[in-house]
């Protein structure tokens, strides 16, 4: 199994960084970024084969790659988005269709999250699970977050922003397990997403794969610190589960 990061978008709510930076590389702190962090929980769980989709300002990853190889120990391929500053990140996630197929552990390149996240999506596989999410049952939600209503009987049953937030199960936060088996489907389901609006997100994909009756799983994390990187508050937000005072 593959870890597979999406690195492409541009951040523009984080400027002045992602002036020259993806929002990847956004400083946490002196040494670290959310792409470090992605990668030293992959090396954690045992998975040292990485791709990392890039796009806007993907030259400061590339010149990266080296020290991110020795540091974590992990070999890193690139694959180019060639719209991701126009584009949404269902077509970042179909331009790694070629490693779907390998069976990929998927990290947004804007969440930080402990290895815990990753460990517990490892350990859920198996009883036939081709697609496994992240899901925090934990938090107080609100509309921004990509919400999602399980059962034990149909699996995922929708994943959206646009829900009641008190209807849902939990939120998505962005990482999830694919198995091979489910490569096909979702490449397909990523097609038509892109391809009916460029504007929407992967999680779209999922929707289309459940409502042709695809089970989708889900794992809970537990309470654990985490957070999505959208905005300078998100910004300093990370900053204390990381650098905590």
């Amino acid at each position: 199994m593959k870890g597979l990061v999406l690195a492409a978008g541009a951040g523009r709510r984080l400027r002045p960084y992602t002036d020259t930076l993806p929002k990847a590389l956004v400083p946490i702190d002196s040494r670290t970024t959310v792409l470090d962090l992605t990668l030293a929980n992959y090396a954690e769980v045992g998975i040292t084969d990485v791709a990392i989709v890039v796009g806007y300002a993907a030259d400061a990853i590339e010149s990266r790659v080296p020290a991110f190889q020795k540091r974590y120990g992990v070999t890193l391929e690139l694959i180019h988005n060639d719209k991701a500053e126009t584009w949404n990140n269902a077509y970042s996630l179909w331009c790694a269709r070629d490693v779907l197929s390998q069976g990929v552990l998927l990290a947004n390149g804007d969440t930080v999250h402990p290895a815990s996240v990753q460990r517990a999506l490892l350990d859920a596989r198996g009883d036939g699970r081709r697609i496994i999410l992240a899901l925090d049952t934990e938090k107080t939600l609100a509309e921004e977050e990509m919400k999602v209503i399980w059962s034990e009987a149909e699996g995922v049953e929708r994943i959206t922003k646009l829900m009641d937030p008190a209807t849902a199960t939990g939120e998505y936060i962005g990482v999830t397990l694919i198995e091979p088996t489910a490569a096909a489907d979702l490449t397909e389901a990523l097609r038509e997403t892109w391809a009916r609006d460029p504007h929407l997100y992967y999680e779209d994909g999922y929707q289309i794969l459940v409502d042709q009756g695809f089970r989708i799983d889900v794992t809970p994390i537990g309470s654990v610190a985490w957070v999505e990187i959208d905005n300078h508050d998100d910004l300093a937000r990370a900053r204390e589960i990381v650098c905590p005072t």
